[in-house]
């Protein structure tokens, strides 16, 4: 769930490594278990039981499983299998990652070793890229033994799998949370699972990506017909939690627009923010996911898009 500064072509790279890093050495606020918690008829989410590793959501019918994000390492994800494998003996036949980075996807391998990985294009590559960096400085961090399955099949904008004639519907939603998102909607079970583009009461990480169009996907989930939406960490989330995150971005996103425009500087924006609407929401420091690391992340995008409109405020 870190940010850092986005420069250059290897940013996937260097961000998924020191993430892996942070991960390794920053000790999670734990929970006492993971929750598996039935919201479809068919469909689960699975709730980790620590902050470094992410939920995971999975659809159960006669033949298969589709499972949204499998965790940080094979550690956790013998943790999910073992939930899976609780409900139904059948085998995990789609996995679909949300994003790259390595709490999503780091236990593809031990989930759904013989299954079709969905992502997208941006997901694979960056992944490839990590993978690689990973092999160079060594294969695994704190102790940590990882399980990438890069993406077999990619899509850019949507793609609809069928699980025993259900459908299961998994939209490229563009940059968000970073440069290439998916979303995955289960229209029959009435649920999403956002990947780390909702965040219940928290503030959330910032990788490369637009806040902007980010803001647009959280009203574009609004829409569809859905009662559940798993996040990529925290409890389950209602619609009420996604309307109330979505009002966070924009929100933040309007006082950082009048403060740039005012002429405020980027190390002043504290001190102009005006959130006690969300005086609940959890803050990271060691992940630059706080108010004002947010307020950072928004300025800067206002400033790249202004300079490439001629610098005009």
């Amino acid at each position: 769930m870190r940010s850092w500064e986005h420069r250059g072509k290897l940013w996937p790279v260097v961000w998924g490594w020191l993430w892996v890093f942070l991960v390794a050495v920053a000790a999670p606020q734990a929970r006492a278990t993971p929750t598996i918690q039935k919201i479809g008829p068919h469909l689960y989410a699975y709730i980790s039981d620590n902050d470094g590793s992410s939920n995971s959501t999975f659809l159960v019918r006669a033949d298969g499983v589709l499972v949204v994000d499998t965790g940080l390492d094979a550690q956790e994800g013998e943790k999910l299998l073992a939930a899976i494998r609780r409900i139904s003996p059948a085998p995990v036949r789609y996995i679909v990652n949300t994003h790259y980075h390595p709490d999503h996807q780091g236990a593809n391998g031990v989930v759904g070793p013989n299954a079709v990985v969905i992502s997208t294009v941006f997901t694979r590559e960056a992944t490839l890229r990590l993978m690689t960096q990973m092999e160079k400085r060594g294969s695994q961090a704190g102790g940590q033994k990882f399980a990438f399955r890069p993406a077999t099949l990619t899509f850019d904008k949507k793609i609809t799998v069928h699980l025993d004639d259900e459908p299961v519907e998994i939209y490229a939603t563009g940059p968000g949370h970073t440069m290439g998102d998916a979303v995955v909607y289960f229209p029959e079970e009435k649920s999403v699972a956002t990947g780390d583009l909702f965040m219940n009461r928290s503030c959330p990480a910032m990788d490369k990506g637009s806040v902007k169009n980010w803001i647009h996907t959280l009203a574009w989930m609004l829409t569809l017909s859905a009662e559940h939406y798993v996040p990529g960490h925290f409890e389950l989330g209602t619609r009420a939690d996604v309307e109330r995150f979505h009002a966070y971005l924009a929100t933040l996103w309007e006082q950082v627009d009048a403060a740039y425009r005012a002429g405020v500087p980027i190390g002043e924006m504290g001190s102009h923010l005006r959130l006690s609407d969300y005086s609940d929401f959890r803050q990271f420091p060691r992940y630059q996911a706080t108010f004002v690391d947010n307020a950072k992340h928004v300025y800067r995008e206002i400033e790249a898009a202004k300079a490439g409109s001629g610098g005009r405020r």
